[in-house]
């Protein structure tokens, strides 16, 4: 059962990503808006701050777009009668899921490797040790913000979905001090910030990037990134199931 679960996962995922790197507009597109941050923004933020403090809040935000808008894929399949033609398929709804959602996840990574590697030439120093695990907390990021996406996607009016994402994405953005920590931040809107989960994974990203790995800020990033994972894969495979029953 587990093997045919993966391998399901294993050929949709490859079915996916092939369709996603023949559309390389897109993965450049989506990059687009946190890379414009970088280039214009970037340099003046330096004056008052750090690389490793703004990029990650920019690999936060690309999560957000990026991923955070998976489910246009969706809209789209339902629109055209391909969910519906899963129904007959054998494969198990998790793997319906998983397929997509590593397929967003792969075209995530190369987003952010080329957006870390625009931030060096800036003067980025991120070291390589917490760079990597940086990149493995967006993977799991990445992963529960698809999984949400595809499952909102399927539960409201197809026609509601881009307007609802976007105008989601920004507030969540700006609260997990994406582009100013926080601790900056009037007392009230640090408060409010807390009970966004994106905050924590940010938090953990800077200490990351900034060299800091055995940190109770890395450690909340971390347990706050995996909870986020399982709940999202839950609901999303919750959705899928009853979307193709």
């Amino acid at each position: 059962m587990i093997g045919s679960a993966a391998r399901d996962t294993w050929l949709l995922f490859r079915h996916n990503l092939a369709i996603t790197l023949q559309q390389k507009f897109g993965l450049v597109f989506g990059a687009i808006q946190p890379m414009v941050f970088l280039v214009l923004f970037g340099p003046i933020f330096a004056t008052i701050g750090t690389w490793e403090t703004l990029v990650p809040g920019l690999i936060v935000q690309l999560g957000l777009v990026s991923t955070g808008m998976a489910g246009f894929g969706v809209v789209f399949d339902r629109r055209f009668g391909v969910l519906e033609r899963m129904r007959v398929t054998p494969a198990s709804r998790l793997a319906l899921l998983l397929g997509r959602v590593l397929n967003n996840v792969v075209a995530l990574l190369l987003q952010t490797v080329v957006l870390v590697a625009v931030g060096y030439a800036f003067g980025l120093r991120a070291p390589a040790a917490g760079l990597l695990a940086g990149l493995a907390l967006v993977v799991v990021l990445g992963a529960s913000l698809a999984s949400l996406s595809y499952a909102v996607a399927l539960t409201i009016d197809e026609n509601l979905f881009a307007p609802v994402m976007s105008t989601i994405v920004l507030p969540l953005a700006l609260l997990s001090g994406s582009f100013l920590p926080m601790s900056m931040a009037p007392g009230w809107l640090d408060v409010l910030s807390r009970i966004s989960p994106f905050r924590y994974v940010l938090e953990a990203l800077r200490d990351l990037f900034a060299g800091h790995y055995a940190t109770g800020t890395v450690g909340l990033g971390v347990a706050v990134t995996a909870v986020l994972a399982v709940v999202s894969v839950a609901v999303g495979t919750r959705v899928f199931s009853r979307e193709n029953a």
